[in-house]
């Protein structure tokens, strides 16, 4: 029973340290891994959201190390039901047995003392024997206690694997929205190469007409090569944030994939704190599994104390013998046995101590994640508010970015100005875009920690994205 105890005393605070762990490191944190299924092929595979989420669900590492864990526990509960079911064995064996009855006390002398003459001090006997055995706990404080605490122990399991299920979600769906805005970055960039490649002809065309200044030319080749540079460099982040997005959904890195959904936008409906709170409260997984995990402390430290308590059983055996072929009898046992410990109370504080801190631990731990939601769920609705202004704000730029560009296209054509004015137009019209995608997929990423906040991100994350 001690053994029992404490393999569940073990189970529930891993259980809760995988929970509570968090590695933002690519090395240490298997939600940045994944159990990859099949080689890659020719074909280029279509990605929506939803696919890459189910994806993850099904093949992410981090959820099937919590499955694993779950599992465990749920062996650890039919190994505690052993406790009240009877254990029943059948044994049978058959053998030739020579002893030295000298060896064991019987001497000539001894013999004759019974009026047996021809006394012979080795003997020698075959003797077949079965036998059915019973063994049945019928009462035990601890083992009662041991039951209730592992059942809470399973739950703190379950939920740890919900949890993780909402962690993949929230890794999966972010790392698609960073390859979409990615993708936004390149589309930017090879726009503006192809308007400074007209700007580059055009400046060129001038200088060898004798209308524009080296100079003009010499701006227009730099601005278009520094374009350039911009270009393979977005190019070179969407190929490795794709390969991140494939390792945590288990696709080989090396398969060839397209993403079908644009970047999502849409308003989210206005929620006060108290509500989101209300409902974090309910759904969060990692509040529930703190919640039976002081459950399942508290059983334990009933155990530890239960073992004051007498522990009653119940067992026996009926077996058939059979000596030298002289005819078989039977034998059996029936024994029922009380066990009450008198003194061992060093041993049972000790354990009762050690029980009743790791339970105000827990309850310490309960506590502080109480405040820890409200503070992350404020801080979650701060971010979606202020990120949905930044996105006004940034796509406000983009349109006088644009117009700016175009009235000092116009001025440039028209032989106002030199290029310089739009080589600036079209540095700030490049950093507006860059602003407005930046802010994009930081909006989306707010709503999805305020999701993840609420505890619904694997319920509700295509409502928040607006899908």
């Amino acid at each position: 029973m001690p053994c029992l105890l404490a393999g569940l005393l073990l189970a529930g605070v891993s259980a809760a340290l995988y929970a509570q762990a968090s590695n933002p490191t690519s090395a240490n944190n298997p939600f940045f891994g994944s159990v990859t299924l099949r080689p890659a092929t020719d074909e280029v595979l279509k990605l929506s959201l939803d696919d890459a989420i189910a994806l993850g669900l099904k093949n992410n590492l981090g959820l099937k190390e919590a499955e694993n864990g779950e599992k465990s526990l749920q062996g650890q509960k039919n190994e505690t039901l052993q406790y009240f079911l009877p254990t029943i064995s059948l044994t049978g064996d058959t053998g030739i047995h020579q002893q030295n009855l000298v060896a064991l006390g019987f001497s000539p002398a001894t013999a004759k003392g019974f009026g047996l003459t021809n006394f012979s001090p080795i003997t020698r006997d075959e003797l077949t024997e079965g036998k059915i055995q019973f063994g049945q706990m019928i009462f035990s404080g601890p083992v009662i206690a041991g039951w209730k605490a592992i059942g809470a122990a399973e739950r703190v399991a379950h939920f740890t694997m919900m949890s993780a299920r909402g962690e993949v979600v929230q890794q999966v769906a972010s790392a698609y929205l960073r390859a979409i805005a990615a993708e936004s970055e390149v589309d930017n960039a090879k726009a503006l190469e192809a308007a400074d490649q007209v700007l580059f002809r055009h400046a060129h065309d001038a200088h060898e007409a004798g209308v524009a200044a080296n100079l003009d030319e010499l701006r227009a080749h730099v601005q278009l090569q520094a374009q350039q540079q911009a270009l393979i460099s977005a190019q070179n982040l969407v190929e490795k944030n794709l390969i991140q997005l494939k390792r945590e959904i288990g696709i080989d890195p090396g398969q060839k994939i397209a993403l079908s959904d644009p970047a999502p936008y849409s308003d989210l409906a206005a929620q006060t704190p108290e509500e989101v709170r209300a409902i974090a409260y309910k759904n969060r997984q990692d509040y529930q599994t703190l919640l039976n995990q002081a459950v399942e402390m508290k059983a334990l430290h009933a155990a530890y104390r239960n073992q004051r308590w007498p522990t009653l059983s119940f067992g026996g055996y009926y077996g058939v013998s059979q000596v030298g072929g002289s005819g078989s009898h039977g034998n059996f046992v029936a024994q029922g046995t009380l066990s009450v410990p008198l003194f061992r109370e060093a041993k049972l504080r000790g354990d009762t101590d050690a029980a009743q801190a790791q339970w105000d631990a827990v309850n310490s731990q309960l506590e502080d994640l109480r405040g820890k939601i409200d503070q992350q769920v404020r801080s979650a609705l701060l971010d979606v508010s202020a990120t949905a202004r930044l996105v006004e704000v940034a796509r406000s730029n983009v349109e006088l970015a644009t117009r700016a560009l175009s009235d000092e296209t116009d001025r440039v054509e028209a032989g106002v100005d030199d290029n310089l004015p739009l080589v600036t137009a079209q540095s700030t019209l490049a950093s507006a875009q860059s602003n407005l995608v930046e802010s994009l997929y930081q909006y989306n990423i707010s709503k999805l920690a305020l999701a993840r906040a609420a505890g619904i991100i694997e319920q509700q994350y295509r409502v928040y994205l607006g899908r």
